[in-house]
C-alpha cells in the first residue's frame, strides 16, 4: 500500500442480508464480507434461527446470490425449520440444494475442515453457486467440553482460537465470505462491570431473563472476532390493568417474549439496539 492507494474511495463491503429491512437498516445492510461476525446469547434467544435466515437469504440476487456452509456442532441439524422458512423464499427453486451441512465434533476437526475448505473454494464446481457464507453453531459448544481448568489445556485452548480465527480471517478476505459464528454465554459473578473486571465493547455488562451474563470463551476469543452482536429475552405481562392484569382465564399469568439484538461492538456500527420476533415465516424486526 502507498499514500495513493489512500486517496482512492474503498470499495464498499458486499453484506449478506437478513431478508427483513428492519434488521438490515439496523445492520446497515446485513452481515459484512471479509470478517467474522459473532452472535452470542443463552439458549432459546434465536441465534439458530437467524442463521437459518442466513443460509436462504445468501441465495437472494440483492443479497450475496450465493450458497453457505453450515458447520454445526449442537445436534441434530434442524432441518424441519430450515424447510419450514424456505417456504417463505418462493423466489428460490430448490434453496435447500444450495447450502452444504457439515457436522463437526471437536475444536481439531473444525480446523481439519477449515483446511479442506480452503482447497474448495480455490476450485469450486461451475455448476454451482459459489459459497460467500460459512456458519458455525456454534464455537463454544466445541470447546467448552473438550478442555479442562488446567494451565496447560487452557494455553493449547487458546492456541487453538488464534488458529481457527486466523484460518477464517484468512478465508473470508481471500474468498470475500461472511463469517458467522454463534456463542453462547455464561452467568457472570462479580462487582466490577465487564468480562472479568474488564469492559469489552460498547456494554458494561450484559442481561437476559433477568440474569447478568457474559460471553463464553473468555476475552482470548473476544479477540478473535470483528464483530459481536448479543441477543437477550425478557418475559413482559401483556396486560397493563394491574386489575385484571397478571391472571387470564385459566388462572395463569398472561406475558409473552421480548427479544432484542444489540451492538456489544463492530468497527462499522455504532452502539444501538433492535427488538426481534421470532415467526413460523421467520424473523423479523420490530420498530418502536
Amino acid at each position: 500500500m502507498n499514500p495513493e492507494t489512500l486517496l482512492h474511495p474503498l470499495l464498499p463491503t458486499q453484506k449478506c442480508s437478513f431478508n427483513c429491512p428492519i434488521l438490515d437498516r439496523f445492520l446497515h445492510g446485513g452481515i459484512p464480507c471479509n470478517s467474522i461476525t459473532e452472535l452470542v446469547s443463552e439458549s432459546g434467544c434465536g441465534k439458530t434461527q437467524l442463521c437459518l435466515q442466513l443460509l436462504l437469504s445468501a441465495q437472494l440476487p440483492l443479497s450475496l446470490a450465493a450458497s453457505s456452509l453450515y458447520i454445526h456442532s449442537e445436534f441434530p441439524f434442524p432441518l424441519r425449520r430450515l424447510r419450514q422458512l424456505s417456504h417463505s423464499f418462493p423466489s428460490l427453486q430448490n434453496p435447500l440444494d444450495s447450502i452444504f451441512i457439515r457436522p463437526v465434533h471437536s475444536a481439531d476437526e473444525l480446523f481439519d475442515l477449515l483446511l479442506q475448505l480452503d482447497f474448495s473454494l480455490s476450485n469450486p464446481p461451475k455448476t454451482q453457486l459459489p459459497i460467500k457464507l460459512v456458519v458455525i453453531d456454534s464455537i463454544a459448544a466445541l470447546f467448552r467440553s473438550e478442555f479442562d481448568n488446567t494451565p496447560s489445556d487452557l494455553k493449547r485452548r487458546s492456541s487453538l482460537f488464534f488458529k481457527i480465527s486466523s484460518k477464517l480471517k484468512s478465508l473470508a478476505n481471500r474468498f470475500r465470505l461472511a463469517v458467522v459464528v454463534t456463542n453462547q454465554v455464561v452467568d457472570f459473578v462479580g462487582s466490577d462491570d465487564g468480562l472479568n473486571g474488564l469492559r469489552v465493547g460498547n456494554l458494561g455488562c450484559l442481561y437476559s431473563s433477568g440474569r447478568r451474563v457474559c460471553p463464553a470463551l473468555g476475552l482470548s476469543w473476544a479477540n478473535c472476532v470483528n464483530s459481536r452482536l448479543f441477543l437477550s429475552k425478557d418475559e413482559e405481562v401483556l396486560s397493563e390493568e394491574k386489575s385484571l392484569v397478571d391472571v387470564g382465564d385459566d388462572g395463569h399469568v398472561q406475558r409473552r417474549t421480548r427479544r432484542q439484538i444489540r451492538v456489544v461492538f463492530a468497527p462499522h456500527l455504532p452502539e444501538s439496539s433492535c427488538e426481534f420476533a421470532i415467526a413460523r415465516e421467520g424473523v423479523f424486526g420490530i420498530e418502536r
